[in-house]
């Protein structure tokens, strides 16, 4: 008979799910899962709705990357419309998903995770969260704070509006950056710059303190796939597919994200409303947990990014590249580096933002390609902060949405989260009573991905966290509730 452990749901991420650990008859972890319990509802709810409304709505599928979701759509409308859109658009799309990358990314790492990484995975759970940290890193919060901000002040100047703007539209954008706009972002990159390469030497400063978790925090070979320019630099909003294995090696190259049916399938588990796509060509894994090198899981986001580029092209975050490949030894499989990747990703943001504030295409009145529907199925794409985005849309003959099929990055996550979890757990926990700041491990694997369940799925109500443990015969030994 199985022992269960019981955490429901996840703490300080974004969304509702719970893990659930079962031990053998030795009190063991035989296997851990991390099941996503909301519900999926906006591909459904979006058939026979206009696709020229899809940015609009997409967009509010999450508070927190609704600039993703805008412009994955948007590309998808830009399809249907079979039109290049002009290279202002373009641009001006690119700096706004900059701008998003820097929010969400100092977001996940100030607020989410220095909680554990500055404050102690065994710290108090009841100042282990923003407001603790704020006490005892006032001058770092405060910054990662200002951070956040310099990031979503991008997002209003070209939208209007922080949450939801109403501005990428297929076939362009509807306003260029005002002299005014660049001016306000212009003054507020030198103290961003110092912000995050401070945050970078503070993380670097605290690997050694944290070697465990380094060597056991999603730490095993995987594909990592995402976006890559056209000579394999670091890229963002287009570009190709680009997969490699966990020495490095090019499996796949310069595949067409429009094609992604090709490459990616997708599979759904009994206990689980989140999808789990894999690498077609090597398969499904079919062990419980998942342990096949042959398999196709692969990961997404910033650390597959990192993993898979051949440079970024700027100075600053070119050499914290190299840093960070050195202290990999390369390919960097722990996933407890995603935090690493964040910063270098917002340092990258930052440097291309500097760059791009000189081209004179972002102020062009010419912002829109104007055209009817010529096409009656679109996929666009982009590089959400988490990792790729895949919005497919098909239409009929009046523009009406027949099918909407979303890929989300934490969906491409999903069977590396599983992985995740099933290997920190075996290394820290044993026996019938789970210390907290062992829970808290097993959740903290899971904030390294910066999972946006909102985006995978679709909230509905509140749960407090609810952790049960039972013995091989199904007695309950320990609950705990904390709300």
């Amino acid at each position: 008979m199985s022992q269960k452990i019981v955490i429901d749901p996840v703490t300080r991420i974004e969304g509702h799910a719970k893990i659930t650990i079962h031990l053998d008859e030795t009190g063991q972890v035989e296997n851990a899962r991390f099941h996503v319990t909301e519900f999926r509802g906006f591909e459904k709810f979006c058939e026979g709705r206009p696709f020229w409304e899809m940015p609009g709505i997409t967009g509010r599928i999450c508070g927190i990357c609704p600039v993703s979701h805008l412009l994955a759509s948007a590309k998808a409308g830009d399809r249907l419309l079979a039109v290049n859109i002009p290279p202002a658009a373009e641009k001006l799309r690119r700096l706004m998903n900059l701008g998003q990358i820097i929010q969400s990314h100092a977001l996940s790492f100030f607020h989410l995770s220095a909680p554990d990484l500055l404050l102690g995975m065994d710290s108090d759970p009841a100042s282990r969260n923003v407001f603790g940290l704020i006490a005892a890193e006032p001058e770092l919060a405060r910054s990662g704070i200002r951070l956040r901000q310099f990031g979503q002040e991008i997002i209003k100047i070209l939208g209007g509006k922080k949450i939801h703007p109403a501005w990428a539209v297929p076939g362009g954008v509807r306003e260029c950056l005002s002299n005014e706009g660049k001016i306000k972002i212009r003054d507020g990159i030198p103290e961003v710059k110092t912000t995050v390469l401070n945050a970078l030497d503070k993380f670097k400063g605290l690997v050694t303190d944290y070697a465990a978790e380094a060597q056991t925090f999603g730490n095993f070979p995987s594909l990592f796939m995402g976006l890559v320019g056209q000579d394999g630099e670091w890229e963002h909003y287009g570009g190709k597919i680009r997969f490699v294995d966990s020495g490095g090696n090019i499996i796949a190259d310069q595949l067409d994200p429009t094609h992604y049916q090709e490459f990616i399938a997708e599979a759904v588990e009994p206990w689980s409303y989140l999808k789990f796509p894999y690498y077609r060509s090597l398969g499904y894994p079919t062990k419980e947990d998942y342990c096949s090198l042959q398999s196709g899981i692969y990961r997404v986001g910033p650390l597959a990014r990192l993993n898979i580029c051949r440079n970024i092209g700027t100075i600053l975050s070119d050499r914290e590249l190299r840093e960070f490949r050195d202290r990999g030894k390369g390919t960097v499989n722990s996933s407890f580096f995603y935090h690493y990747a964040r910063l270098i990703e917002i340092l990258a943001s930052i440097e291309r933002i500097e760059i791009m504030l000189e081209d004179s295409d972002l102020h062009s009145s010419h912002l829109r390609a104007k055209a009817g529907i010529n096409q009656l199925e679109g996929i666009g794409f982009s590089e959400a902060p988490r990792g790729t985005l895949f919005h497919h849309y098909q239409i009929d003959e009046n523009g009406l949405i027949k099918k909407v099929n979303l890929i989300i990055a934490t969906g491409h996550n999903n069977l590396a989260m599983n992985r995740t979890v099933a290997q920190i757990a075996r290394h820290f926990i044993s026996g019938t009573k789970i210390p907290e700041g062992m829970l808290n491990r097993v959740e903290a694997g899971i904030r390294a991905f910066d999972p946006c369940l909102s985006c995978s799925t679709h909230a509905v109500g509140q749960m407090p966290l609810h952790i049960q443990l039972f013995d091989a015969v199904g007695n309950l030994l320990d609950d705990v509730s904390q709300h």
